[in-house]
């Protein structure tokens, strides 16, 4: 017993200083994400829809759709908002946007017509004839974006032979503790393994920050219809288009997605979801991804060498590189340093999440349970 003890304790160090060795990396890469000076002029800015799939009141809503207005953008933009449910509580911000807005083309659908298991996606397709523009740029409703985005966004897309483009994210929590706790992860675990994805070439990914493409080309990847049933509709309708010979990019530009979890259970529910959507999509990749929680593994090292001085001093290491990391993180997204302390917490829970998601088959997504399979089609339970 005691010399599995050693054993374990020694891998835990050593995936620990590995964890360690990647969140330097990371701090070093997250630089890539903060934007450039912006050129260009009022002939490149061509008219744009914003689709806005719509559900619940979630808090900051009418704040985060009307930053998708308030933009220094000279085309001509529309928003298309939308609901599946006629009494969906979204409606009233909705409605509030377009009575300040009068002047502005806002449009909101509210159509309860199913199309697959995917309930984002059977509101985008109901949606999606209301979009007037041929340049369409798709985003989550929590998402809250800068003046500059569309700029940027645009001049991404219409560099040669791109045909889809992306946004990385942060966490901004919008409804005490506990919504803060998660963006903690998406801020400080998330943003910088993007960050090391797409700066080494390892990942390419598409997300529900932002999908900007044209409508010809979602037209030719089967339009919305095409992911009706998937549980990673971003990351396929990336794949699609790069299957055309077209690349995806991520734009160097950061939005901020709003975190509502009102309990521990709301973040354990929404984190299990999106690690197994993860997994899917990038079995090995979600695997590795193991290493990158220095923190818990320092601390499983300790625990398993009853607290010997290597182990205490790797642990040290994996602190020091974390907090390095998250100031680096601060600093290109342009927010408040806060929340340090709960830096443990917060990746040990991001720890037991990752374990947990090998024992789980199925999710609750928008009050509906469902089994995903193994090709990430979803199936109502």
């Amino acid at each position: 017993m005691h010399l599995l003890l050693e054993i374990l304790g020694a891998a835990s160090l050593v995936l620990a200083l590995a964890g360690s060795a990647y969140q330097v990396l990371a701090a070093a890469r997250i630089a890539a994400f903060r934007s450039p000076p912006l050129a260009g002029s009022a002939a490149e800015s061509p008219a744009v829809t914003l689709l806005k799939p719509l559900h619940g009141a979630e808090p900051g809503l009418e704040a985060a759709l009307r930053s998708g207005l308030d933009q220094d953008y000279p085309g001509e933009v529309q928003m298309v908002l939308g609901v599946q449910d006629p009494a969906d509580p979204a409606l009233d911000a909705a409605k509030a946007l377009r009575a300040a807005y009068p002047a502005r083309d806002v449009v909101v659908v509210a159509d309860p017509t199913p199309h697959g298991a995917n309930r984002k996606i059977a509101n985008l397709i109901n949606m999606a004839p209301r979009a007037r523009h041929g340049l369409i740029v798709l985003s989550d409703s929590d998402i809250a974006v800068r003046p500059d985005y569309l700029r940027r966004v645009v001049a991404a897309l219409s560099e040669p032979g791109v045909g889809v483009v992306t946004c990385p994210y942060y966490g901004e929590g919008r409804a005490g503790f506990w919504s803060r706790l998660a963006a903690m992860g998406l801020t400080y675990q998330f943003l910088p393994s993007v960050a090391v994805g797409v700066t080494l070439g390892l990942a390419t990914p598409c997300m529900g920050s932002t999908i900007a493409l044209s409508g010809e080309t979602l037209a030719r990847i089967g339009g919305f219809e095409a992911f009706a049933d998937l549980l990673a509709d971003d990351y396929a309708i990336g794949a699609a288009v790069r299957a055309l010979g077209l690349r995806s990019v991520v734009a160097p530009v950061l939005v901020a997605h709003g975190c509502a979890e009102a309990t521990l259970g709301d973040v354990v529910r929404h984190e299990l979801r999106w690690a197994l959507t993860v997994r899917g999509v990038d079995p090995a990749g979600f695997f590795g991804s193991g290493v990158t929680h220095a923190i818990p593994l320092a601390l499983l090292g300790v625990l398993f060498t009853a607290a010997a001085p290597a182990a205490l001093a790797v642990l040290a290491i994996a602190l020091i590189c974390r907090l390095w990391t998250m100031r680096q993180v601060d600093e290109a997204a342009g927010i408040a340093r806060g929340g340090w302390l709960l830096a443990p917490a917060r990746d040990i829970l991001s720890f037991a999440i990752f374990a947990g998601s090998f024992f789980v088959r199925a999710v609750e997504w928008r009050g509906t349970r469902f089994r995903v399979d193994p090709q990430g089609a979803l199936e109502r339970i």
